[in-house]
Order: C-alpha cells, then sequence, then structure tokens
C-alpha cells in the first residue's frame, strides 16, 4: 500500500467549523505537523496520543520536510493549515517538494479542504461575495510588491470586489495604504469596506466603513479585508453585493407571496 501525507484545512479556527472529512483525517493522523498558532486551535483531544511537531511562522520549508520524511518512514502523517488548505496554505508547498524530492510516485498526497477565510469574513459581513471576486495577498514575503500592486490594478479596474489576505502586520505597514490607494483610483470613496479579524474565533471582530474612511490602523495580520465594487451597498448593517437578480427579475414588484 502507498505511504500518505495528507493536507488538511482546519477552517476558520472554530472546532464547529472543523469539516467532518477533515477530523476524520487528524483522528487518523499518527503525528500532526504545522505552524504553532494553528496547532493551538486544535482541541486537545485531537493532539492526544499523537506525535506533534510546529514550527513558527517562516518555517514552512522545515516542517513540511519533516512531515514528508515521516510520511516516508511509514508514519501516518498530517500537514495543518487554516482555512483551506489549498489557498495560500500548504498544499501547494508539499506537493512542490514532493515534485522536487522526486518523491510523487512514493508518496499519495490527499489535500482535504476546509472553510477558505475569506467565506468566513463573507459569511459575517452579509453578502459581499455574489458576484465576480478577485483575492490577492498583500503579504512580499515570496511575491514582489510591484507584481502584488499590479495584480491590485487590474482587479479594481475590472471592478471586482477585492478580498485582501495578509494585509497588515508589524513589518509590513506601508503595503495596505498603498493597496487602498490603488482601489481608490478606480471606485468612489463611498464603496463598502469590510473587515473581519479573528472570524470564530475568541477576539472576533467585524467592522464596516467606506473607502474614504477607513483606517489602516484597525487592520492586523489575522484580519481579512473586503472592498466592495461598483454596486456593493450597505443593507440593514451588512455589506451586499447584487447578483443581478433584481435587473432580471424585477424583485421590487415581485411581492413576498410566491405560491410554494
Amino acid at each position: 500500500m502507498l505511504k500518505r501525507i495528507t493536507v488538511v484545512g482546519l477552517g476558520p479556527g472554530a472546532a464547529a467549523l472543523l469539516p467532518p472529512l477533515a477530523r476524520e483525517a487528524l483522528l487518523r493522523a499518527q503525528a500532526i505537523v504545522g505552524y504553532k498558532g494553528y496547532i493551538e486551535l486544535l482541541e486537545p483531544d485531537i493532539l492526544v496520543g499523537r506525535r506533534v511537531l510546529s514550527t513558527g511562522m517562516t518555517g514552512e520549508v522545515e516542517r513540511c520536510n519533516a512531515a514528508i520524511d515521516l510520511a516516508l518512514g511509514g508514519v501516518e502523517t498530517a500537514v495543518v493549515s487554516s482555512g483551506d488548505a489549498g489557498v495560500y496554505a500548504m498544499a501547494g508547498l508539499v506537493l512542490e517538494l514532493l515534485e522536487t524530492r522526486g518523491l510523487l510516485d512514493a508518496l499519495d498526497l490527499e489535500v482535504v479542504p476546509g472553510i477558505p477565510a475569506l467565506c468566513a469574513a463573507a459569511a459575517l459581513l452579509g453578502a459581499p461575495l455574489m458576484h465576480d471576486f478577485a483575492v490577492v495577498s498583500l503579504s512580499d514575503l515570496l511575491t514582489p510588491w510591484e507584481v502584488i500592486e499590479k495584480r491590485l490594478a487590474a482587479a479594481a479596474a475590472a471592478d471586482f470586489v477585492v478580498v485582501l489576505y495578509n494585509p497588515r502586520s508589524g513589518r509590513r505597514r506601508d503595503q495596505l495604504p498603498k493597496a487602498l490607494a490603488v482601489l481608490a483610483g478606480h471606485r468612489p470613496g463611498t464603496t463598502p469596506v469590510g473587515l473581519v479579524k479573528r472570524a470564530y474565533r475568541p477576539g472576533q471582530e467585524v467592522l464596516t466603513a467606506t473607502l474614504a474612511d477607513f483606517d489602516p490602523e484597525a487592520v492586523d495580520m489575522q484580519s481579512i479585508l473586503v472592498i466592495g465594487n461598483a454596486a456593493t451597498r450597505m443593507a440593514g448593517g451588512r455589506m451586499l453585493t447584487p447578483r443581478g437578480y433584481a435587473g432580471k427579475y424585477g424583485l421590487a414588484d415581485a411581492g413576498g407571496t410566491s405560491g410554494l
């Protein structure tokens, strides 16, 4: 039987939002490997009796290689990350390392999805992602800022709702104001902006403002930022990006009785 390594998305962090398939993979694992902050999100009973390897924020290559080595040794190993394993997470790095080390045929890679951070943030904000949207990470650790800025400008010019990952950290304090300035060049200052910090975890905060009034100082590394498009509006305190039903079906004339 081919040895296996599993990459698991933990979702936003709340135990209730850990998908059943992810829980099953973790309980099957003999070793769990991940960033220490994500390991701390797991319920203690999941860690009992299992080998746990964790590293700091910039130890991704080290811990993924360690996980691969464990799996090669016959240890059922799970690599964990928050959100979805394939969205700015570890699935890509594990696959890349397997390719680089010539191990694509030596290990079976299983990727278990989780609820992405952008979906958790959108749920708390209302319905901001009902139409086309673009997701951009502002972290320039692996991607040059010039490339990030080019992508932002393209998304803004195309009137996508824009979701910003990794918007700000202690080291990166200038990128977010620059990113907001790029977006402000293509949409009015009245555009709704939603900020979600620590979604579904202790200390959760949900804030809304306009693009003109939004304060970047409110943002930290545990934040997701959603900037509306030309159609996004506030409805009862929640962000709404209409899909287009009103124009097609005349919602204002439809009444409230469907007969269904």
